[in-house]
């Protein structure tokens, strides 16, 4: 009985990824859920203390990623996943001396790790297509704008930290604009 209870959950979890993956109103239905979460989440954190102003940087954000009105849901798809993929890269460093709670990261990477399934197979179908698109390019982009680099400069110091948490809801605040772009 229990074997068979998992073959169904096993097939409905395979039916639904592939439904997933042709339905852009639902992944921007659950993706617009998930920012908010991580967003909320994030502002559990402790914010800039005034001592830490002076480590702030500009991380000099891609250009296309202010214009992205030139963005097809495809491009959306591929620039929402490479950001999500590097917060989680970030929130997986020793933070111990942030003071953070642990719990609210692991939060944290508990939803960052559904968004980035939800998108996973719409990426896997897009890069098998392979045109060369604006996302593209702003991934490309976005590989360089490296918030783990800043940290290592920084020594991993707490308000390095507490900088890199405010570019993550930057980061956030357009992943939630990008979300628009996924429409059937």
């Amino acid at each position: 009985m229990t074997c068979w209870c998992l073959l169904q959950m096993a097939l409905l979890l395979c039916f639904s990824t592939t439904a997933l993956s042709m339905n852009y109103s639902l992944l921007r239905f659950q993706q617009r859920r998930s920012v908010a979460v991580c967003q909320k989440l994030l502002q559990q954190l402790p914010s800039t203390p005034q001592h830490c102003l002076e480590v702030r940087m500009d991380f000099q954000v891609p250009e296309e990623m202010r214009q992205a009105q030139r963005f097809r849901k495809e491009d959306a798809v591929s620039v929402i996943y490479e950001m999500l993929q590097q917060i989680f890269s970030i929130l997986t460093r020793d933070f111990s001396s942030t003071g953070w709670s642990e719990t609210v990261i692991e939060d944290l990477l508990v939803e960052l790790h559904e968004q980035m399934d939800h998108l996973e197979p719409i990426q896997k179908e897009i890069m098998q297509k392979k045109t060369f698109t604006v996302g593209d390019m702003t991934v490309l982009h976005l590989k360089k704008y490296n918030l783990v680099q800043y940290l290592t400069s920084m020594e991993y110091n707490s308000c390095a930290w507490i900088v890199v948490r405010a570019e993550m809801l930057k980061n956030f605040s357009f992943l939630k604009s990008l979300t628009g772009y996924l429409q059937d």
